[in-house]
């Protein structure tokens, strides 16, 4: 389980391909805890959970599977890209977003952009399977932050980005068309499932 509160932005050391799979290797130099990067321990990476392997010093292996990299933009990233850490809840952590699982609920994409005095201003589109899980004042994970949303229209939100969260994220490289990982609320996602096993949809 993670909270979305990124601790900071790490990059991809190298990537190699493994039948169809990948193996990334991650720096998180100053950003990580060595305790963090135990062999099995869990890290979202730009939102995606994903599982320690080798770790060493200050980088981390990590395997992606063919279904993470369809469903999610991990498979956008190359060596020195930037991308968001928080290494997985510990019991007594401080519950500083809100409670996230690391599983990608779909891909959205960034149409605009605005500053607002000193917050960032940004609207994306997501797919429409999700816009109905996407409440006003509700809470969104985008590329692994948690944001309150500040408005909906159709299948597009907007949030705003104050500046410490553009400072320790990668969401000062965004431009207008990057396309980001979305985690919808959990209690949506689980209530949305529960109307649709009693036949009533979303």
């Amino acid at each position: 389980m993670f909270t979305g509160i990124v601790q900071g932005t790490g990059c991809i050391k190298s990537r190699e391909m493994r039948g169809g799979d990948q193996r990334l290797e991650i720096d998180c130099t100053s950003v990580l805890d060595s305790s963090a990067l135990e062999s099995g321990a869990s890290i979202a990476v730009n939102g995606v959970c994903l599982t320690v392997v080798d770790p060493a010093g200050a980088c981390f292996h990590a395997d992606v599977s063919a279904e993470t990299l369809s469903l999610t933009t991990v498979g956008d990233l190359e060596p020195g890209s930037p991308v968001n850490l928080e290494p997985a809840l510990a019991m007594g952590d401080t519950l500083g977003g809100h409670l996230m699982s690391g599983h990608v609920d779909g891909i959205g994409k960034l149409v605009s952009m605005r500053q607002d005095a000193r917050a960032r201003r940004m609207r994306f589109a997501a797919p429409k399977s999700l816009a109905p899980l996407i409440a006003a004042k509700g809470s969104i994970a985008v590329d692994g932050i948690s944001l309150t949303v500040n408005a909906v229209d159709g299948d597009e939100f907007e949030v705003a980005i104050i500046p410490a969260t553009m400072e320790r994220t990668v969401m000062s490289d965004y431009a207008v068309g990057t396309r980001v990982n979305l985690e919808v609320d959990m209690i949506a996602r689980y209530l949305a499932r529960l109307l649709e096993a009693r036949g009533q949809g979303t």
